[in-house]
């Protein structure tokens, strides 16, 4: 792993950057270019070391969003995935060993048009979802302190 990609990995586990050009601040504050910001992070997502880099917002303050798992016949797994991976409010959708063995998370910009999305993907899919609205935030703020050396 290159001196950079330890770095991003290091300092930016909790991302205090708010700007329009997020990659240009930790750019500057790194002292390299935008563009070495850019292509490190595509090194870690590829070599599969980063899932994700970027802000983690308060879904309520910014909109509504909701857990849904679906009980999804093996056979159909894959297509129902891409039928609801269609939906730029879907996100985390995920395969899981279980009796409800599709996860995923729908995020809107308010309920009503939450609603709207669990919907029409039911009428897409021909499943029944279970909605697990959150009864109750944690903030976990978490970070793991990484020596390189061992």
């Amino acid at each position: 792993m290159q001196a950079l990609e330890k770095q991003l990995i290091s300092q930016f586990q909790k991302l205090s950057v708010i700007s329009l050009t997020p990659y240009q601040a930790i750019a500057r504050e790194l002292g390299v270019s935008e563009s070495d910001i850019i292509n490190s992070l595509q090194q870690l997502t590829d070599n599969n070391i980063l899932s994700r880099f970027g802000p983690v917002f308060n879904h309520s303050a910014a909109g509504a969003s909701t857990l849904v798992t679906l009980a999804v016949p093996t056979d159909e797994l894959d297509t129902v995935a891409e039928k609801i991976n269609q939906y730029p409010e879907v996100n985390h959708n995920y395969a899981r060993d279980h009796y409800y063995n599709l996860w995923f998370v729908v995020t809107a910009y308010d309920q009503d048009h939450l609603i709207q999305v669990i919907n029409q993907i039911t009428q897409d899919i021909n499943l029944t979802p279970l909605v697990l609205p959150m009864e109750k935030a944690f903030y976990i703020d978490l970070a793991f302190p990484i020596n390189w050396d061992s």
